[in-house]
């Protein structure tokens, strides 16, 4: 108890865990109030199909998500998002020691004041259920393992150790989180080939070692790829890339590059992004200049490890921006490590430098919260839009204008089926739900299934999971019920489609959304009597359903 009291005593100690537990409580309150994303409920499917991995994303994020639904029997938005913000805070911690062993504590402290406060941090690695979660999680592992291998304490020559076996372990551990691992690991290589004192770890027994464990850890990747004819891989690399029929490629331009460079400093916020990209550039300027002077050198080469297993991601992936679509969270574990450089460049700052942003970051968080409050109270009430019973000065954004209604209140949905006699009935009397897009399956899913437990498919050209979870036969001569919303309602000819798959294809009801007062959608349910036909499927669906077919003949 002594010990205990003494530790909180410590204003280190104070800090750290009003930090960490300060975040945790913002975070918090976001998954409580925040509705589910269209990833984040197709990822509760995910927990339904437990398997080694899945079409477009390794093991991880199915584990995470399943979490707080297991623990608590509940499902909800909160609980989607449970397991995400208590290995986020483990994220910070982790960041945090790392930058003690890297720069010292005065650096530690401002280094996880940013990463707290960065807003894209916050929401896709500490809120939202995402594969980022666990793969910054286990990147920050790697990065804490990787100093103390190759920064010890002590100035002796290197000499490697068996850190370097549990450092595989966790490259690809970040690997079974998403498959920005592999860059995790070029990055760490790239760093050890181009340090001098350090190559000597590529022909150690440790290093092989290392290797072994690391692809025994990645078992459940390559196995499940191996059964689905290695469609993960084809998907992420090339697929997901090649332009609709018809399209032509576009080719390389600049001003691409430069939206990129844009939008990574505005989800960064202004202000600590275009600082994290200055410090980047500047520091490589200043490690390419090969100044190693005694006094500097081992600042300079703790910097040029940061920089090898960062700039991968955040200059690779906005060079990469002109040529194809990049969404905002990939470059995003490149920030979070430079977060170490830019905490360093603060505590060691005379007021002139970096001293605008140290003063700037109590201002910046206050903002950030203030614009977060509004967010949510959106949101949930509508009070910015135009009409809506809790809007400020009448409002100022259409309903129908506002991209905020495209996130789903499942309890709605949900209630709206226990309320309405048709609608239980018909859930009871039916074999499977099926929707046009994964994504509204999601919703589907999250909504129904703990009303009564049921199969959710997908009829869609883009099947992503449900190509792995169903069978093209499975339902024939079964009922089910198809539910979508109003802007595919209004599409005859996707009605018409589902519609010459069945006996029968009646709209039953509607379950309408509401906020402020006022319907901002609503989903229309159709009763389909009797599937005459598989659906078809596109060549990769049917490509990875054979051959996972094949696989389980074998056994």
């Amino acid at each position: 108890m002594k010990i205990a009291l003494k530790g909180w005593q410590n204003p280190e100690t104070r800090s750290l865990l009003a930090w960490l537990l300060g975040g945790l409580f913002v975070r918090s309150a976001i998954a409580l109030w925040l509705y589910p994303g269209f990833d984040e409920a197709y990822y509760y499917l995910y927990s339904l199909h437990l398997d080694w991995s899945y079409f477009d994303h390794p093991l991880l994020v199915a584990l995470l998500t399943g979490l707080g639904p297991w623990l608590t029997g509940s499902v909800s938005q909160f609980t989607l998002r449970l397991g995400v913000l208590l290995l986020h805070t483990g994220s910070l911690l982790l960041l945090y020691l790392t930058g003690v062993r890297l720069f010292g504590r005065p650096a530690a402290r401002w280094t996880l004041a940013i990463a707290t406060i960065v807003p894209i941090f916050q929401l896709a690695f500490g809120v939202l259920t995402l594969p980022d979660s666990p793969l910054i999680f286990f990147w920050t592992a790697s990065l804490y393992c990787a100093v103390g291998e190759f920064f010890p304490a002590s100035r002796q020559p290197y000499r490697p150790s068996y850190r370097l076996a549990i450092l595989g372990i966790w490259v690809a551990l970040a690997c079974l989180g998403k498959y920005h691992g592999f860059l995790l690991g070029a990055g760490l290589l790239g760093f050890v080939l181009t340090s001098p004192r350090h190559r000597c770890a590529l022909l150690s027994s440790w290093a092989g070692l290392s290797v072994i464990l690391f692809f025994l850890t990645l078992f459940p990747l390559w196995f499940w790829n191996w059964q689905h004819d290695w469609v993960s891989f084809r998907f992420q690399l090339s697929s997901r890339f090649e332009p609709e029929t018809g399209v032509p490629k576009p080719g390389y331009s600049l001003l691409k590059v430069a939206a990129v460079f844009a939008a990574s400093i505005a989800y960064l916020f202004p202000t600590l992004g275009a600082s994290l990209w200055w410090v980047s550039v500047r520091s490589l300027w200043t490690t390419l200049k090969r100044k190693w002077r005694s006094r500097e050198s081992d600042f300079l080469e703790q910097q040029w490890f940061i920089l090898c297993v960062s700039l991968p991601l955040t200059l690779g992936f906005t060079l990469l921006g002109g040529k194809e679509q990049i969404l905002p969270a990939w470059s995003m574990p490149g920030f979070w490590g430079l977060t170490l450089l830019l905490g360093a460049k603060i505590a060691r700052a005379k007021k002139s430098s970096w001293g605008w942003l140290r003063r700037s970051l109590r201002g910046t968080a206050l903002l950030l919260l203030s614009l977060l409050l509004i967010a949510l109270l959106h949101l949930n009430l509508g009070i910015l839009q135009k009409p809506s019973r809790y809007a400020l000065f009448g409002g100022f954004i259409p309903t129908q204008s506002d991209p905020s209604t495209e996130l789903v209140d499942i309890q709605q949905l949900r209630r709206g089926f226990q309320t309405s006699p048709v609608l239980r009935q018909a859930l009871a009397e039916s074999s499977f739900v099926f929707s046009n897009a994964y994504y509204l399956g999601g919703f589907l899913g999250m909504a129904l299934i703990p009303i009564q437990p049921i199969a959710i498919a997908c009829f869609s050209d883009d099947m992503r999971g449900f190509a792995s979870w169903s069978q093209p036969e499975q339902w024939l001569g079964e009922d089910g019920l198809y539910i979508t919303l109003t802007r595919f309602h209004q599409m005859p000819e996707l009605t018409q489609e589902f519609r010459s798959y069945f006996s029968s294809f009646v709209e039953i009801g509607t379950v309408p959304l509401r906020r402020g007062g006022e319907v901002t959608d609503v989903f229309h349910v159709y009763q389909a009597k009797t599937l005459l036909r598989p659906y078809p499927r596109s060549a990769i669906d049917t490509l990875a359903t054979k051959r996972a077919n094949n696989a389980e003949s074998r056994f």
